[in-house]
């Protein structure tokens, strides 16, 4: 799938502009309102980039293809933008597409960086190529672990889906919480209907039930069962994953989806840049602008800042990732190599826990920051 911002290899005059290929879930079953603010971040990047210039006098183009949330798309998606010539990868945020994604580029020579995925094995051995903005799984998933402990919830369900990702998350759950008395109850998705997670919380006499499933089904109908059983009126619902930071959450469950934290990667407050980005956002998505439109935003002004560097090489591009310097709307951003992580990784995003407030489900509070 193209957008209006992208052009066909047919379509380009050569040196007439410098193309970055963009993976982004358009399409179900991808979450499709997450792809539409990071594609809403990148194509704003772009814009800034060229109203200032562009890259040494040549203008920044998006390439951007669909994923729709499938591991072999985003491959031949991959296989294509190498063909037409980028000068490098950006976006995608489902992680376990992302990683097949990152695989691809790695064996073909493309730099990428990567906007949202936070799987902490986003690749299977370290590499020069790949470059990832989000936190990884391990470090925010601990943060939301401390949280609840915080609160004092020390016997935790995961209701959970089979997944690498789902599984990667419950494994850094359970062990984090271990080490500080806690324990998790693993309920099987594959098998339970929502009426019979309510009876499992219930045995388990759980005080936590966090769902590590795809949104809207079955998340939204396990909330639903959830809030109507009045055994689980004190039970706390927490999404690590974020699936009640968009809109479509608050439509579908209304106050049900209130008061259900989950992992947000912004600062306590933007400054300027962030501000500035925030305000033109809101309005290219009609709407206040997730986090995930913040990523990817800054994706494009890092790579704006090596391609000024180093040009259309992709080589050259690879090898500047431990040299960037970039003010981002969420700090400044700069690449490293973290311990267990195999790609140069920005160490760290800021990580807040939030909700919707209960009085007014617009608003996020943030309950706790790492």
């Amino acid at each position: 799938m193209e957008t209006p911002s992208s052009r066909s290899g047919a379509e380009r005059t050569a040196g007439s502009s410098i193309q970055v290929g963009a993976l982004v879930p358009l399409t179900p079953p991808g979450w499709v309102e997450a792809g539409r603010h990071l594609l809403a971040g990148l194509e704003l990047a772009v814009r800034d980039v060229n109203d200032a210039g562009g890259i040494a006098g040549r203008r920044l183009e998006l390439v951007v293809r669909d994923t729709a949330a499938d591991p072999r798309r985003a491959e031949a998606a991959v296989d294509e933008l190498a063909r037409l010539g980028v000068a490098a990868l950006a976006g995608e945020y489902h992680s376990v597409v992302a990683r097949a994604a990152a695989a691809r580029a790695d064996a073909l020579g493309l730099p990428f960086l990567c906007s949202s995925a936070v799987l902490d094995a986003l690749t299977d051995k370290p590499t020069e190529r790949v470059a990832r903005l989000a936190p990884a799984q391990s470090r925010g998933w601990r943060i939301y672990a401390d949280f609840l402990l915080d609160q004092g919830h020390s016997r935790i369900a995961v209701a959970a889906q089979p997944s690498v990702y789902w599984t990667s998350g419950t494994r850094i759950l359970r062990d984090h919480l271990a080490q500080r008395g806690g324990s998790l109850i693993e309920l099987d998705m594959g098998v339970l209907a929502p009426a019979a997670v309510c009876d499992e919380l219930v045995a388990h006499r759980a005080t936590a039930l966090l769902l590590l499933v795809g949104h809207p089904d079955p998340a939204v109908p396990i909330v639903q069962a959830v809030r109507r059983d009045r055994r689980l009126t004190e039970i706390l619902i927490g999404a690590p994953a974020g699936q009640p930071e968009f809109t479509e959450w608050a439509a579908l469950l209304g106050d049900a989806g209130s008061a259900v934290p989950f992992l947000r990667y912004l600062p306590e407050r933007l400054g300027p840049l962030g501000a500035r980005v925030e305000t033109a956002l809101r309005e290219r998505l009609g709407r206040a602008p997730s986090f995930v439109a913040f990523e990817g935003y800054d994706t494009v002004a890092v790579l704006a800042d090596v391609l000024r560097r180093r040009g259309a090489d992709r080589a050259g591009v690879a090898e500047t990732w431990p040299r960037v310097a970039v003010e981002g709307t969420r700090g400044q951003i700069r690449f490293s190599r973290a311990q267990g992580i195999s790609v140069w990784q920005w160490a760290w995003p800021p990580i807040q826990v939030v909700d919707r407030d209960p009085a007014e489900p617009d608003r996020f509070r943030v309950l706790h920051t790492g």
